[in-house]
């Protein structure tokens, strides 16, 4: 046995030389031999490897100069001119196109001036972003040459199994390529990350911080997920990581390709909650899962689709719905244009509706506007909500008003400790309906400001002169 080649196991080599229908029909099994046992995947990862690069990313930041006494510097530290620093961040990324397309974190790159991608071979080129959203934690990077590249085939992450045999692919700690192996945990995972996106495949495949960005690949291959967090409290793996599957790199990809400059999801029109036990005895529910409808929107899809608060989403397209990032997860992979079917239980009985699936509409003017001048909202930028800009800001899609886009740092705004996605209710007692109305009030210059605003569903009042 030592003096033979290495080899994947027998059951890897089956899946990648037999015909796609023989594949289908094949039960996936557990090594049973000593010589599956004791095969390698070194064949597969030479194959592979040279499609995961290390993504370094670079960004100029701001600091202040100290002079070294609290007094000085709190009077007289903005007029000492700020020192230029650079900092930097290293991840991974996985080439999905010949062309050179890496499929990146947005973690890894945001904020970066300059981005490099380092190849496994040693060679070394400037990206340009092509696409990138906070939300999903994607990002598309252009690498800036013609040659031809290694590229990993993306595979349906729908067809992923628990139990399915992975490997991870990455640069931890920056020590250089790293593969490691384990098997598919779960599936359907949220509440894992930051942000408003929740469904992740989970894996025991070690992941460690600079995995970010990195390739988790199936045993014949092909790219299911990237690589994007760890659950853990020393730093390193504990047998917890998580990747975003591959069919939502599928759309995200779709939309850079086609020259898109921000991701769009399916505008639904209505709020979900999670199915807990008591709701799905009172529905007639036979399991605890689902999204159940808590708040329907006028005039949007979910009402013209027929759905009713207090109704659960059981399914789209077919395809069960664990809870609500599954739902949103569903539609979005579904694709914007067409149309998906859901399946509704509610007293006992189901039925299905036909939703469609378009952006969402600016019901009002955004007026966006910085807001400068002397008054505690000098740094901020505000817009009018609408579903549209509801959902850039991941709030709820039935709120109105005004809401603060951004916030400059070193600004009024910043010290006094507004965010964004404050919604501003009122200024000295007075509604704010719009940003003209925001900006007549500011403009009134009180003496005492008494601001009323709502952050993450809570009432806050503030009083500033």
């Amino acid at each position: 046995m030592q003096g033979m080649f290495k080899r994947v196991p027998a059951m890897a080599l089956a899946l990648v030389l037999m015909q796609p229908a023989l594949l289908q029909a094949q039960e996936k099994r557990v090594p049973e031999t000593q010589g599956e046992v004791q095969a390698s995947f070194a064949p597969l990862v030479k194959k592979t490897a040279g499609a995961v690069v290390n993504v370094y990313a670079e960004r100029q930041v701001q600091q202040r100069v100290s002079t070294g006494d609290p007094f000085f510097d709190q009077f007289f530290g903005q007029r000492l001119p700020n020192r230029t620093a650079k900092q930097s961040s290293l991840g991974s990324g996985v080439i999905v196109d010949a062309k050179g397309l890496v499929v990146t974190n947005n973690h890894v790159i945001e904020g970066a001036d300059d981005i490099k991608v380092a190849l496994a071979d040693g060679r070394e080129f400037s990206s340009k972003v092509l696409l990138k959203d906070a939300r999903l934690d994607l990002a598309v990077l252009k690498i800036q040459a013609k040659d031809n590249f290694t590229a990993l085939p993306i595979s349906d992450s729908d067809v992923v199994e628990v139990g399915d045999l992975v490997l991870a692919i990455g640069n931890p700690f920056g020590v250089g390529q790293t593969v490691t192996s384990g098997i598919v945990s779960a599936l359907a995972r949220n509440q894992v990350a930051q942000g408003d996106f929740g469904f992740f495949i989970q894996t025991d495949a070690a992941i460690n911080p600079g995995n970010s960005g990195g390739a988790l690949m199936n045993i014949k291959g092909e790219l299911i997920g990237i690589n994007t967090a760890i659950f853990t409290r020393g730093g390193g793996s504990n047998g917890v990581g998580f990747a975003i599957p591959a069919n939502l790199v599928k759309v995200f990809l779709a939309a850079a390709e086609s020259g898109q400059k921000s991701f769009e999801r399916p505008y639904i029109g209505a709020t979900f909650e999670p199915v807990t036990s008591d709701v799905a005895d009172a529905l007639g529910l036979d399991k605890v899962r689902g999204a159940l409808v808590l708040k329907i929107v006028p005039g949007g899809p979910a009402a013209a689709a027929g759905l009713k608060p207090g109704e659960v989403v059981t399914a789209v397209n077919g395809i069960s719905v664990e809870h609500p990032d599954a739902l949103g997860y569903r539609l979005t992979t579904a694709g914007l244009g067409g149309s998906a079917r859901l399946s509704v239980q509610s007293g006992g009985k189901e039925r299905e509706v036909t939703i469609k699936l378009d952006t969402a509409p600016e019901t009002v003017p955004r007026e966006q506007s910085e807001i400068a001048g002397h008054s505690p909202f000098t740094g901020m930028t505000v817009g009018n909500l609408s579903p549209r800009l509801a959902g850039e800001l991941t709030l709820p899609v039935e709120k109105t008003g005004v809401a603060v886009m951004a916030i400059k740092d070193g600004t009024p705004a910043a010290r006094l400790g507004f965010q964004a996605k404050d919604i501003i209710i009122s200024i000295n007692g007075s509604p704010v309906t719009s940003v003209k109305v925001m900006q007549g009030l500011i403009d009134d210059d009180p003496s005492v400001w008494r601001i009323e605003i709502e952050r993450d569903g809570q009432r806050l009042t503030q009083f500033f002169r």
